[in-house]
């Protein structure tokens, strides 16, 4: 699913060469919300997670153990689908998670005994093999969100399958997403967003979109650091070289 909103005179310097954005983070970190503020600022597609249409959620989140194997499968598929659409389309595009975190949750899963080593191993060979016909975003923004404070998003949200997510598996989510950054940076330039207090999910947007100019590997935006103006330092309001 895309959605795609008029471009602000301010920003209507879209790149010539297509720009392909992923969003990554905890459940609840709010990769959706931020995905929509940057299409917005920037008039691209953003490409959702497939929630409302997953046939596996429910009972995932009823009975990990039974359905976390075919959750995953299911997820990479549609994933791995909605990569290529966005790599084909010779367009730019946001997506709100990027293939390469299921392999996170995969992992998780095997370590609390809700898939077996077995199972995991068929997986990882499965994102092996499909990897290799699979180009890398132009950028990975990670929403660096405290497992506490996700799972008080996710129950402020109120989805009902998501009610009983426990914070052992948010906790443990947290602790992979961790070495994952490091490992996707040495590939993907990153910009790691900190957003456990509250701002605006268009005032990140704007601070990611500034940042995004300077990216080298891993930047940190931290709303506790004062920032320099960003008028001052980009007053033409042209976030690419």
């Amino acid at each position: 699913m895309s959605n795609v909103s008029p471009t602000p005179s301010c920003y209507k310097h879209i790149p010539t060469q297509p720009i392909f954005i992923s969003i990554s983070g905890l459940i609840g970190a709010g990769k959706s919300t931020l995905a929509t503020s940057i299409g917005k600022l920037l008039g691209i597609p953003c490409y959702y997670e497939p929630v409302e249409t997953n046939v596996y959620l429910e009972d995932f989140y009823t009975d990990m153990k039974k359905y976390g194997f075919a959750m995953q499968v299911y997820l990479f598929n549609k994933r791995f689908s909605q990569h290529q659409t966005i790599i084909w389309s010779g367009k730019s595009a946001i997506q709100d998670r990027s293939i390469y975190e299921d392999a996170i949750f995969a992992k998780v899963l095997m370590k609390q005994g809700n898939m077996t080593e077995r199972d995991y191993q068929t997986y990882l060979d499965l994102f092996r093999n499909m990897s290799n016909f699979m180009r890398h975003p132009n950028l990975l923004v990670h929403l660096d969100v405290t497992p506490e404070e996700a799972l008080d998003r996710i129950n402020k949200r109120s989805r009902g399958c998501e009610s009983g997510i426990p914070i052992e598996y948010l906790r443990e989510l947290y602790k992979e997403y961790n070495q994952f950054i490091e490992d996707i940076s040495k590939r993907i330039p990153v910009i790691k967003v900190k957003w456990d207090q509250f701002r605006s999910a268009d005032e990140v947007a704007t601070y990611v979109l500034t940042e995004f100019k300077k990216v080298k590997r891993i930047v940190e935006v931290d709303f506790q650091t004062q920032i320099q103006d960003i008028d001052e330092q980009n007053g033409d309001g042209n976030w690419f070289f």
